[in-house]
């Protein structure tokens, strides 16, 4: 191994734990993990004994919360935790309390980051596995496609909760938004945004009792996750929507009223100069829009606003070619504009997140 494996905190959040979590730190001690951190997120009493057992090992600490909280927070109770009393630590491990993630296969996620760049690894389970429970290998290709849809990534299990990552990154992941199942997601969408590499590593799929150990509940915590996946996305789709509004209501006023009122008569003229002047006052209000509430960059407003201008004219050039090419092959006309408009407006919307509005390091 090519770092000492005593630099590694392993943090585990639980909500009502059985048995199965003190074996697995069992399992973790004789694989060499020596620093163990238990997030007890607002568990019943009658599993305190559990956390009380725990808390005499020497590898252990032990942190409550009076309540249920959420996934999330408990992992970012568990990042402050490190960060202000474990400054010797290098990397840290997530893993959850069910028994999904062995302690071979946490060896194995350590030993990838440890030869390899500065990266999230994320263990990948195996969805295409016969035993595996039909509504998580649906639900989870469905969530693989979007992300790499939106985000350009492919990543084969999106919800593991065995990941590495270096020390150095936990102020990010404090930072990340989100105090449930949600976070998790954040946290990928967060590594997209700042260009950090996000690697799978393929790791022992289990699915103990159809998975009836988890706390995932599949309607509402698949909202909320949906909800982040396709927050950004739809405010996108939204801010073009009122600005497509914008569009056409400045340019019937500067058409029908001030244009006139300034003497210009010639209907022509009068129809170009609206125009250009409509779509130049949308664009500012989506540049501004998809700036503030969309992208929320806090920076670089120039720069931002020369790549929102190059990009404009890339997007507007290739609708261009391809209503043309379409039309051509005999596509109806507002079918090609509709299907070339849906496909840039992906494309328009993953350039803006990862060049336009790109937090820049400073």
């Amino acid at each position: 191994m090519h770092t000492d494996i005593t630099k590694v905190a392993v943090l585990i959040p639980a909500l009502d734990p059985d048995e199965k979590l003190p074996q697995y730190l069992d399992a973790l001690e004789e694989a060499g993990f020596c620093h163990m951190l238990i997030i007890d997120d607002g568990s019943h009493a009658d599993r305190q004994p559990i956390f009380d057992a725990i808390e005499k090992r020497a590898t252990c600490r032990v942190l409550h919360h009076e309540v249920n909280r959420g996934k999330g927070a408990a992992l970012k109770t568990g990042y402050h935790e490190l960060m202000e009393h474990a400054p010797g630590i290098q990397w840290v491990l997530t893993a959850d309390s069910d028994g999904q993630h062995t302690a071979a296969d946490c060896l194995k996620v350590c030993e990838a980051a440890f030869a390899g760049q500065d990266a999230l690894y994320l263990g990948s389970r195996d969805f295409s596995l016969d035993f595996i429970p039909p509504k998580s290998r649906f639900g989870n290709r469905c969530t693989s496609a979007v992300f790499k849809l939106l985000y350009g990534t492919w990543l084969p299990d999106t919800q593991t909760g065995l990941r590495v990552f270096a020390a150095s990154h936990l102020p990010m992941m404090i930072e990340t938004a989100g105090e449930r199942y949600e976070y998790e997601m954040n946290v990928l969408i967060a590594c997209s945004r700042k260009k950090l590499p996000m690697i799978p590593v393929t790791i022992e799929t289990i699915y103990e009792n159809n998975n009836e150990g988890t706390h995932f509940h599949p309607i509402r915590d698949s909202y909320r996750i949906y909800k982040v996946i396709l927050g950004n996305f739809i405010r996108f789709i939204a801010s073009s929507l009122v600005c497509v509004l914008i569009d056409q209501a400045a340019a019937a006023l500067l058409a029908e009223w001030l244009l006139p009122l300034l003497g210009m008569t010639d209907r022509t003229t009068i129809l170009w100069v609206s125009g250009f002047a409509a779509r130049l006052i949308s664009a500012c209000c989506n540049f501004y829009i998809n700036k503030q509430l969309v992208f929320s960059l806090k920076q670089h407003t120039g720069r931002a606003a020369v790549k929102y201008a190059l990009l404009c004219i890339l997007i507007i050039c290739l609708s261009n070619a391809g209503v043309s090419l379409l039309t051509a092959l005999g596509a109806a006309r507002w079918i090609a504009k509709l299907l070339c408009d849906t496909l840039l407006s992906i494309v328009s919307y993953r350039l803006q997140r990862s060049w336009v509005f790109q937090e820049v390091e400073t």
